[in-house]
Protein backbone atom coordinates (compact mmCIF):
# COMPACT_ATOMS: atom_id res chain seq x y z
CA UNK A 1 0.00 0.00 0.00
CA UNK A 2 1.77 3.15 -1.42
CA UNK A 3 -0.14 5.50 1.79
CA UNK A 4 1.47 2.98 4.47
CA UNK A 5 4.25 5.17 6.21
CA UNK A 6 7.42 3.19 6.02
CA UNK A 7 8.01 1.05 9.17
CA UNK A 8 10.65 2.83 12.09
CA UNK A 9 12.79 0.12 13.52
CA UNK A 10 15.57 0.16 16.23
CA UNK A 11 19.53 1.19 13.81
CA UNK A 12 20.07 -2.25 15.09
CA UNK A 13 18.07 -3.83 12.45
CA UNK A 14 19.96 -2.02 10.25
CA UNK A 15 21.95 -4.91 9.05
CA UNK A 16 18.42 -6.78 7.67
CA UNK A 17 17.73 -5.54 4.12
CA UNK A 18 14.04 -6.60 3.40
CA UNK A 19 10.98 -5.27 1.91
CA UNK A 20 8.92 -8.30 2.62
CA UNK A 21 6.20 -8.00 5.04
CA UNK A 22 6.52 -10.57 7.11
CA UNK A 23 9.74 -10.51 7.88
CA UNK A 24 9.43 -6.75 8.52
CA UNK A 25 6.58 -8.04 11.19
CA UNK A 26 9.19 -10.24 12.46
CA UNK A 27 11.52 -7.52 13.04
CA UNK A 28 8.87 -5.33 14.66
CA UNK A 29 7.99 -8.32 16.94
CA UNK A 30 11.86 -9.51 17.67
CA UNK A 31 12.30 -5.46 19.16
CA UNK A 32 9.32 -5.88 21.18
CA UNK A 33 10.59 -9.54 22.62
CA UNK A 34 14.08 -7.34 23.29
CA UNK A 35 12.19 -5.23 25.81
CA UNK A 36 12.15 -8.52 28.25
CA UNK A 37 15.23 -10.52 29.39
CA UNK A 38 13.31 -13.59 28.22
CA UNK A 39 14.81 -16.72 26.23
CA UNK A 40 14.51 -16.11 22.16
CA UNK A 41 14.52 -19.46 20.04
CA UNK A 42 15.40 -18.34 16.37
CA UNK A 43 14.48 -21.28 14.05
CA UNK A 44 15.24 -21.09 10.37
CA UNK A 45 17.26 -22.77 7.49
CA UNK A 46 20.97 -22.31 7.63
CA UNK A 47 22.09 -18.69 6.37
CA UNK A 48 18.65 -17.42 6.79
CA UNK A 49 20.41 -14.38 9.52
CA UNK A 50 19.55 -15.95 12.62
CA UNK A 51 22.71 -13.95 14.39
CA UNK A 52 21.75 -10.98 12.27
CA UNK A 53 18.41 -11.14 14.19
CA UNK A 54 20.33 -12.08 17.84
CA UNK A 55 22.68 -9.63 17.33
CA UNK A 56 19.52 -7.15 16.46
CA UNK A 57 17.72 -8.46 19.96
CA UNK A 58 20.89 -7.88 21.68
CA UNK A 59 21.32 -4.01 20.65
CA UNK A 60 18.01 -3.36 21.69
CA UNK A 61 17.74 -4.87 24.89
CA UNK A 62 18.38 -3.68 28.18
CA UNK A 63 21.57 -5.70 28.29
CA UNK A 64 23.02 -3.52 25.20
CA UNK A 65 26.09 -2.13 26.97
CA UNK A 66 27.07 -5.88 27.92
CA UNK A 67 28.69 -8.56 26.00
CA UNK A 68 27.50 -10.60 22.90
CA UNK A 69 29.23 -13.95 22.62
CA UNK A 70 27.89 -15.99 20.16
CA UNK A 71 28.81 -20.43 20.54
CA UNK A 72 28.23 -22.46 17.72
CA UNK A 73 27.44 -25.81 19.64
CA UNK A 74 28.10 -28.14 16.74
CA UNK A 75 31.50 -27.21 16.59
CA UNK A 76 31.77 -28.27 20.41
CA UNK A 77 32.84 -31.73 20.60
CA UNK A 78 31.09 -33.69 24.07
CA UNK A 79 34.10 -34.32 25.67
CA UNK A 80 34.64 -30.49 25.86
CA UNK A 81 30.84 -28.66 25.37
CA UNK A 82 30.69 -28.42 29.35
CA UNK A 83 34.63 -27.16 30.09
CA UNK A 84 33.35 -24.47 26.98
CA UNK A 85 30.67 -23.10 28.56
CA UNK A 86 31.09 -23.27 32.08
CA UNK A 87 34.29 -22.82 32.52
CA UNK A 88 36.82 -25.00 34.10
CA UNK A 89 39.30 -24.76 37.56
CA UNK A 90 43.24 -25.42 37.66
CA UNK A 91 44.19 -28.66 36.55
CA UNK A 92 40.25 -30.01 35.96
CA UNK A 93 41.26 -32.59 33.16
CA UNK A 94 44.48 -33.88 31.31
CA UNK A 95 45.49 -30.48 29.32
CA UNK A 96 43.47 -28.20 31.48
CA UNK A 97 45.71 -25.01 31.53
CA UNK A 98 46.91 -24.44 35.02
CA UNK A 99 45.03 -21.33 35.69
CA UNK A 100 41.92 -22.69 35.08
CA UNK A 101 39.57 -20.57 32.44
CA UNK A 102 36.13 -18.79 32.20
CA UNK A 103 33.82 -19.98 30.47
CA UNK A 104 31.18 -18.68 28.04
CA UNK A 105 28.02 -18.18 30.59
CA UNK A 106 30.51 -15.94 32.49
CA UNK A 107 32.50 -13.96 29.55
CA UNK A 108 28.48 -12.93 28.68
CA UNK A 109 27.93 -11.72 32.33
CA UNK A 110 25.59 -8.89 31.94
CA UNK A 111 24.98 -9.37 28.36
CA UNK A 112 23.57 -11.96 25.93
CA UNK A 113 24.80 -15.58 25.60
CA UNK A 114 23.91 -16.71 22.02
CA UNK A 115 23.82 -20.36 21.52
CA UNK A 116 23.97 -21.23 17.82
CA UNK A 117 22.77 -24.86 16.70
CA UNK A 118 21.51 -25.53 20.10
CA UNK A 119 20.16 -28.89 18.91
CA UNK A 120 23.57 -29.95 18.60
CA UNK A 121 24.64 -29.78 22.37
CA UNK A 122 24.76 -32.57 24.66
CA UNK A 123 22.43 -34.33 26.54
CA UNK A 124 24.38 -33.10 29.43
CA UNK A 125 25.64 -30.08 28.77
CA UNK A 126 21.91 -29.25 28.55
CA UNK A 127 21.39 -30.16 32.56
CA UNK A 128 23.78 -27.09 33.00
CA UNK A 129 21.94 -24.50 30.57
CA UNK A 130 18.71 -25.58 32.66
CA UNK A 131 20.04 -24.87 35.55
CA UNK A 132 21.50 -21.07 34.29
CA UNK A 133 18.13 -20.32 32.90
CA UNK A 134 16.21 -21.42 36.28
CA UNK A 135 18.77 -20.45 38.70
CA UNK A 136 21.22 -18.17 37.15
CA UNK A 137 24.29 -20.26 38.79
CA UNK A 138 26.82 -21.80 37.21
CA UNK A 139 29.75 -24.35 38.62
CA UNK A 140 32.74 -24.42 36.83
CA UNK A 141 34.00 -27.89 35.90
CA UNK A 142 36.41 -29.30 38.42
CA UNK A 143 35.14 -26.75 41.23
CA UNK A 144 32.41 -26.47 43.29
CA UNK A 145 31.84 -23.35 44.00
CA UNK A 146 28.36 -21.53 42.61
CA UNK A 147 28.64 -18.37 40.69
CA UNK A 148 26.03 -16.06 40.11
CA UNK A 149 25.83 -14.82 36.02
CA UNK A 150 23.31 -12.73 34.85
CA UNK A 151 23.00 -13.31 31.05
CA UNK A 152 20.04 -13.03 28.39
CA UNK A 153 19.82 -16.30 26.52
CA UNK A 154 18.79 -16.36 22.98
CA UNK A 155 19.48 -19.83 20.73
CA UNK A 156 18.98 -20.74 17.30
CA UNK A 157 18.48 -24.42 15.68
CA UNK A 158 17.36 -25.51 11.55
CA UNK A 159 16.14 -29.12 13.69
CA UNK A 160 12.79 -29.90 14.31
CA UNK A 161 13.38 -29.85 18.34
CA UNK A 162 10.28 -31.18 19.40
CA UNK A 163 11.60 -34.43 16.99
CA UNK A 164 14.62 -34.45 18.59
CA UNK A 165 12.72 -34.91 22.13
CA UNK A 166 10.43 -37.38 20.47
CA UNK A 167 14.10 -39.07 19.46
CA UNK A 168 15.57 -38.40 22.82
CA UNK A 169 18.43 -36.11 21.64
CA UNK A 170 16.68 -32.81 23.39
CA UNK A 171 15.04 -32.52 26.92
CA UNK A 172 11.90 -31.61 27.01
CA UNK A 173 11.80 -29.09 30.06
CA UNK A 174 14.94 -27.19 27.94
CA UNK A 175 13.01 -26.84 24.96
CA UNK A 176 10.16 -25.02 26.44
CA UNK A 177 12.29 -22.76 28.64
CA UNK A 178 13.93 -21.80 25.62
CA UNK A 179 10.77 -21.35 23.62
CA UNK A 180 9.33 -18.57 25.80
CA UNK A 181 9.77 -16.37 22.66
CA UNK A 182 9.93 -18.05 19.47
CA UNK A 183 10.41 -16.57 15.37
CA UNK A 184 10.87 -18.67 12.52
CA UNK A 185 13.00 -16.96 10.00
CA UNK A 186 11.32 -17.19 6.28
CA UNK A 187 14.10 -18.85 3.76
CA UNK A 188 15.43 -16.75 0.72
CA UNK A 189 13.07 -18.34 -1.69
CA UNK A 190 10.18 -17.12 0.14
CA UNK A 191 10.87 -13.91 0.33
CA UNK A 192 12.06 -13.66 -3.72
CA UNK A 193 11.31 -9.55 -3.84
CA UNK A 194 14.50 -8.83 -1.43
CA UNK A 195 17.27 -10.80 -3.63
CA UNK A 196 17.62 -7.64 -6.05
CA UNK A 197 17.80 -5.29 -3.27
CA UNK A 198 19.99 -7.60 -1.48
CA UNK A 199 22.40 -7.86 -4.41
CA UNK A 200 22.63 -4.31 -4.28
CA UNK A 201 23.21 -3.75 -1.05
CA UNK A 202 26.42 -7.09 -1.48
CA UNK A 203 27.73 -5.21 -4.33
CA UNK A 204 27.94 -1.65 -2.16
CA UNK A 205 29.51 -3.20 0.56
CA UNK A 206 31.93 -5.28 -1.81
CA UNK A 207 33.12 -2.08 -3.63
CA UNK A 208 34.37 -1.01 0.14
CA UNK A 209 35.84 -4.05 1.02
CA UNK A 210 37.68 -5.00 -2.37
CA UNK A 211 37.97 -1.54 -4.39
CA UNK A 212 37.08 -2.90 -7.38
CA UNK A 213 34.72 -0.03 -8.52
CA UNK A 214 30.68 0.19 -9.16
CA UNK A 215 29.36 -2.88 -10.27
CA UNK A 216 25.90 -3.15 -10.84
CA UNK A 217 23.75 -6.45 -12.01
CA UNK A 218 21.61 -6.61 -15.45
CA UNK A 219 18.12 -7.10 -15.76
CA UNK A 220 18.84 -10.68 -16.89
CA UNK A 221 20.90 -11.82 -13.67
CA UNK A 222 18.55 -10.63 -11.73
CA UNK A 223 15.91 -12.25 -13.15
CA UNK A 224 18.31 -15.94 -13.14
CA UNK A 225 19.15 -14.99 -9.37
CA UNK A 226 15.21 -14.54 -8.78
CA UNK A 227 14.16 -17.65 -10.10
CA UNK A 228 16.61 -19.83 -8.31
CA UNK A 229 15.81 -21.79 -4.77
CA UNK A 230 18.89 -20.51 -2.56
CA UNK A 231 19.45 -23.74 -0.60
CA UNK A 232 22.02 -21.74 1.41
CA UNK A 233 19.88 -19.09 1.84
CA UNK A 234 21.49 -15.33 1.79
CA UNK A 235 24.62 -16.72 2.83
CA UNK A 236 24.71 -18.77 -0.16
CA UNK A 237 23.70 -15.09 -2.25
CA UNK A 238 26.50 -13.11 -0.71
CA UNK A 239 29.05 -15.70 -1.85
CA UNK A 240 27.58 -15.84 -5.01
CA UNK A 241 27.79 -11.61 -5.59
CA UNK A 242 31.43 -11.68 -3.95
CA UNK A 243 32.52 -14.30 -6.33
CA UNK A 244 31.16 -12.11 -9.63
CA UNK A 245 32.14 -8.63 -8.28
CA UNK A 246 35.72 -10.28 -7.95
CA UNK A 247 36.09 -12.10 -11.18
CA UNK A 248 33.86 -9.93 -13.77
CA UNK A 249 35.66 -7.88 -16.02
CA UNK A 250 33.31 -5.06 -16.75
CA UNK A 251 31.20 -2.59 -14.32
CA UNK A 252 27.87 -4.80 -15.42
CA UNK A 253 27.52 -8.42 -13.99
CA UNK A 254 25.64 -10.15 -16.49
CA UNK A 255 24.50 -13.85 -16.66
CA UNK A 256 27.89 -14.89 -18.07
CA UNK A 257 29.24 -13.75 -14.93
CA UNK A 258 27.62 -16.68 -13.15
CA UNK A 259 29.71 -19.61 -12.11
CA UNK A 260 29.51 -22.47 -14.24
CA UNK A 261 28.51 -24.61 -10.73
CA UNK A 262 25.12 -22.28 -10.70
CA UNK A 263 24.13 -22.59 -14.44
CA UNK A 264 24.07 -26.44 -13.70
CA UNK A 265 21.38 -26.21 -11.31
Amino acid sequence: DAARPARRFHPAFIAIATQDPHLLDLMGRAERMARANAPVLLYGETGTGKELFARAIHLCSSVSAGPFIAVNCGTLTKELAASELLGYEAGAFTGASNKGRVGKFELADGGTLFLDEIGELPLDVQVHLLRVLQDQLIVRVGGNVERTVHVRIITATHRDLEEEIDAGRFRADLYFRLKVFMLSLPALRDRRGDIGMLTERFLQRLQGVYGLGVKSASAELFEALTQYDWPGNVRELLGLVESMYILSEGPALTLRDLPEEFLRK
